[in-house]
C-alpha cells in the first residue's frame, strides 16, 4: 500500500514536469532572436527597409535585395542563423527604436545612421558604411550646391535627419515635404511637386540606378553630411553588439563586404568610402 503511494506522487510530479515543460516551450523559440544566437530550427526577426533600391528592397516576387539585406543574412549566419530562418522585417525610420524596445527584431540594418540622439535609446554595432549626405535632383536641374535650396521644394522621409540638416545649417528657406518612403518622394519629383530629394549618397545611387529612372536624375555630388551606418540592437544588449561587432569585421576581412558593395552599388557608379572600422564614427 505504501508502495503504491509513492509510485502516485512520483507520477504527478512527472506529468507536473511534463506540463511545465510544454507550457515553457515557447521560450525556447522566441522569433525575434532574443536567444543566445544558437540557431537551431528557430528564427530570426531582422528590421531593414523595404522600398531602398540598392539597400534594402522587396523584390515582386517576396524576396530580398540590397547591400543592408546582404550584410544582415552575414551577420545572422554568424549569430547561427540560416538564410531561410530569417524573418525580414519592415521597419521604417520613424520607428526603428520603437521597434527595438519593443523586441519586434533582434536587430535592425536599415541606412540607420548612428547619433548621439539615436545612441541613448539604442545600441549601435559598427559602423559598416560611411555614407554623405547627397541631392537628387532632375537631369536638366540648375541645382549644384546647398544654398541653391533656398526657396525650393525638398523631400525626405519621416524620422530622417537627413531634411533638418539641410534646413538647419544649408538652406533656411527651403521648404520641407516629408513622405512615410523615399519611394514617394522619388515620384514626386519626377512629377515636379518637389525640386530636390535628399538624404544619404548610397540611398538615391539606388534609385538613380533603376531601370524606370536611368537617365532623368542626377546626384548634385555634394557631401553635405557623414553618416556612419550602424546595426542597432535593444539597448543594453552588449552581448549581441559584440558578436555583430566581430562578424562585420570578418566580413570584410574575407572580401564579403567589398563584394555586396560592388554587387549593389556598382550599377550606378557609386564611390564608396573604404570599410569603416568598428567603432571609428566620422564626424
Amino acid at each position: 500500500m505504501k508502495l503504491r503511494k509513492v509510485s502516485a506522487a512520483a507520477a504527478t510530479a512527472l506529468v507536473l514536469a511534463l506540463t511545465a515543460t510544454a507550457c515553457g516551450g515557447g521560450d525556447n523559440n522566441d522569433d525575434n532572436g532574443s536567444d543566445s544566437g544558437s540557431g537551431g530550427g528557430k528564427k530570426i526577426k531582422i528590421g531593414i527597409k523595404y522600398d531602398q533600391p540598392g539597400l534594402g528592397l522587396k523584390e515582386p516576387d517576396g524576396t530580398f535585395s540590397g547591400f543592408d539585406v546582404d550584410v544582415a543574412t552575414y551577420v545572422a549566419k554568424e549569430l547561427g542563423y540560416e538564410p531561410d530562418q530569417i524573418d525580414f522585417v519592415e521597419t521604417k525610420s520613424a520607428d526603428r527604436e520603437n521597434a527595438l524596445a519593443r523586441g519586434d527584431v533582434k536587430f535592425i540594418a536599415a541606412t540607420y545612421s548612428i547619433n548621439d540622439e539615436r545612441a541613448k535609446k539604442v545600441d549601435f554595432a559598427g559602423p559598416y558604411l560611411l555614407a554623405h549626405q547627397d541631392l537628387l535632383v532632375k537631369a536638366d536641374s540648375d541645382i549644384a550646391k546647398g544654398t541653391d535650396l533656398n526657396g525650393k521644394k525638398l523631400c525626405s522621409v519621416t524620422g530622417s535627419t537627413s531634411a533638418q540638416n539641410v534646413k538647419d545649417t544649408i538652406a533656411p528657406k527651403a521648404q520641407l515635404r516629408t513622405n512615410s518612403g523615399y519611394s514617394e518622394c522619388v515620384a514626386a519629383l519626377q512629377s515636379g511637386a518637389v525640386d530636390a530629394l535628399t538624404t544619404d549618397d548610397s540611398i538615391l545611387a539606388g534609385y538613380a540606378a533603376q531601370e524606370q529612372y536611368k537617365g532623368k536624375f542626377k546626384l548634385a555630388g555634394l557631401k553635405l553630411s557623414n553618416e556612419n551606418y550602424g546595426i542597432g540592437v535593444k539597448k543594453g544588449d552588449t552581448a549581441t553588439v559584440d558578436k555583430i561587432n566581430a562578424a562585420l569585421e570578418k566580413m570584410v576581412s574575407d572580401g564579403s563586404w567589398e563584394k555586396a558593395v560592388k554587387e549593389n552599388f556598382g550599377p550606378a557608379g557609386y564611390q564608396n568610402e573604404p570599410a569603416p572600422k568598428i567603432g571609428d564614427i566620422v564626424k
